[in-house]
């Protein structure tokens, strides 16, 4: 590995293409290669600046592992490799029929332990999040390929906001269980 690291997007630093979907395995596999190779404790013997250089190659590596598995970060990425600024204070429109199913959804999940079977609810709506972030994330994938990236960043938003729900979930799923166990 060269000091190119440094100048390589995330994609390129794992020799994978610009994409929606990765091959997990495949990050994985280099991940491992990657942090072999710039591992500090191979440069123990090393200079301050080597030893330095490899941890900031290896924190670089990290950050890129982290934001190429995740799907939410990885589109993100794609769209500031592309100039888009996920972040415009700007911008604070967003999808009223999407933001009012939002609040509904996040009233149910409040509501969860009232249920009959909670956990039930709770596999309910978890299936049903991962089905909606399957198909935002394929038409993210077509307005990505058109060059819509505008069109991008709001199937984003819409993303972080299923993310999070999905987060939500998880967490009161374990609360649940280990009330249970």
């Amino acid at each position: 590995m060269t000091d190119s690291i440094f100048s390589q997007n995330y994609f390129e630093m794992f020799s994978i293409d610009v994409a929606t979907e990765v091959d997990l395995q495949q990050l994985n596999q280099k991940n491992r290669e990657l942090q072999q190779q710039v591992h500090p404790d191979r440069f123990a013997n090393g200079t301050e600046a080597e030893k330095r250089e490899a941890m900031q190659k290896t924190s670089l590596i990290n950050q890129a592992y982290n934001t190429l598995k995740n799907p939410v970060s990885r589109l993100q990425y794609m769209l500031d490799l592309n100039g888009v600024d996920m972040n415009a204070e700007t911008d604070t429109s967003m999808d009223g029929a999407f933001l009012m199913e939002q609040m509904e959804l996040r009233e149910v999940i409040a509501d969860v332990r009232s249920q009959d079977d909670p956990l039930a609810t709770l596999e309910r709506i978890a299936s049903e999040l991962k089905q909606k972030m399957t198909a935002l994330i394929a038409e993210f994938d077509g307005e990505f390929k058109q060059g819509a990236f505008d069109q991008g960043r709001n199937i984003v938003r819409k993303l972080q906001f299923i993310n999070k729900a999905q987060h939500e979930v998880n967490e009161l799923t374990e609360q649940l269980e280990d009330e249970i166990l």
